[in-house]
C-alpha cells in the first residue's frame, strides 16, 4: 500500500492565515466528522489553537452510528472544551452554535461585567478539515449561502467574517490538513469519508480498509446487505462482491477493481446506514 499524502499549497497559506487570526478571536469552533472523529482532528489545531475555550462539533451525525455518536460527545467534552453533534441539514444549528458558545465564554463575559465593562461580541473562529461540512453549517446559521458547498476537499480557500447575532462573531477559516500523515490509518479514514481527493489515494486501499472495518464493527450489516460469506481472505470477499453485483470482465470473471469503488461508493452514499469508522479507547 503506498502512504497517502496530500498538502496542496493553499493550505500552507490558510495555515498562517489561520494562525495569525487566532489573535483576533475570543474562542475556536472546531468542525469535526462524526463518523471520523479521531481522525477528523487536525493535530496541528491543537497547537496553534493553544489554550483558547474551544467547541467541538460532529458534523454529518445523520451519517454516523448514534450510540457511537454519543459516546465521543461524552469523551470530547472536558475542562475548557465543550462538544455536540449536529445535522447540518435538519438541526436548528444557529441556536446549538449560540448556546454553545455564550457558555463556553460565560465565565469571560462575568468577568468584563464585574469590571464595569459593556461585553463585546464573542469571536470565534471556525476551522476543519476539509470536506467536513464546515460550509454546510455556516450556511445553515446564516439562512442563506455565504460559503461554497461542495462534497470534495478544498473548496473553501479563503478567510470570511460574518455575524452570527448581535452577541456572536464567526471568522470561516480554509479547510486545512496537516504536511505528514504518520498513522495511514487516519489517512485512509480521510480518504473513505473524501477529505482527500480521490485522484491521489488507491481505490483498492480504501476498499480493503473499509471491508476490514465493516467486518470489526458491523458485520450483519454487511452480510444483509450482500449475502456474504465472511472470510479471512478480503480479497475472495471483493470477488464474492463482484460476482453477486454482476460486476464482471467481458471474459465472465469478477472484475475487483469496479468491486472496489462500488463498495466504497455505497458507503458513501449511506446504504449501509450510519456508520462511524473509529471507536472511543
Amino acid at each position: 500500500m503506498a502512504d497517502i499524502q496530500w498538502f496542496p499549497g493553499h493550505m500552507n497559506k490558510a495555515r498562517r492565515l489561520m494562525e495569525e487570526s487566532l489573535k483576533l478571536v475570543d474562542m475556536v469552533i472546531e468542525i469535526r466528522d462524526a463518523r471520523i472523529p479521531y481522525a477528523s482532528a487536525n493535530p496541528l489545531l491543537d497547537r496553534l489553537i493553544n489554550n483558547k475555550p474551544r467547541l467541538i462539533v460532529l458534523s454529518k451525525k445523520d451519517q454516523a452510528d448514534p450510540e457511537q455518536t454519543k459516546a465521543w460527545v461524552a469523551y470530547l467534552t472536558k475542562e475548557n472544551t465543550s462538544c455536540v453533534a449536529i445535522d447540518s441539514l435538519h438541526d436548528n444549528i444557529k441556536k446549538v452554535i449560540i448556546d454553545d458558545c455564550r457558555k463556553i465564554m460565560a465565565q469571560k463575559i462575568a468577568r468584563m461585567k464585574a469590571k464595569g465593562m459593556k461585553p463585546r461580541a464573542i469571536r470565534a473562529m471556525v476551522v476543519g478539515i476539509p470536506n467536513v461540512g464546515k460550509s454546510t453549517l455556516i450556511n445553515a446559521i446564516a439562512k442563506k449561502k455565504i460559503a461554497k458547498v461542495a462534497n470534495k476537499p478544498g473548496v473553501t480557500q479563503a478567510l470570511q467574517w460574518m455575524r452570527l447575532d448581535k452577541d456572536i462573531e464567526l471568522l470561516d477559516t480554509p479547510g486545512v490538513l496537516w504536511p505528514k500523515f504518520d498513522d495511514q490509518e487516519v489517512a485512509l479514514s480521510l480518504a473513505l469519508c473524501k477529505a482527500i481527493k480521490d485522484e491521489v489515494v488507491n481505490m483498492e486501499d480504501i476498499a480493503i480498509f473499509a471491508l476490514r472495518k465493516m467486518i470489526a464493527y458491523y458485520p450483519d450489516r454487511l452480510c444483509q446487505q450482500y449475502d456474504l460469506d465472511l472470510k479471512d481472505d478480503l480479497y475472495a470477499m471483493f470477488v464474492q462482491i463482484a460476482q453477486k453485483q454482476k460486476l464482471l470482465k467481458a471474459n465472465g470473471e469478477a472484475d475487483e477493481e469496479r468491486a472496489y469503488r462500488f463498495f466504497v461508493e455505497q458507503i458513501r452514499q449511506d446504504k449501509f446506514g450510519g456508520l462511524t469508522w473509529e471507536r472511543v479507547a
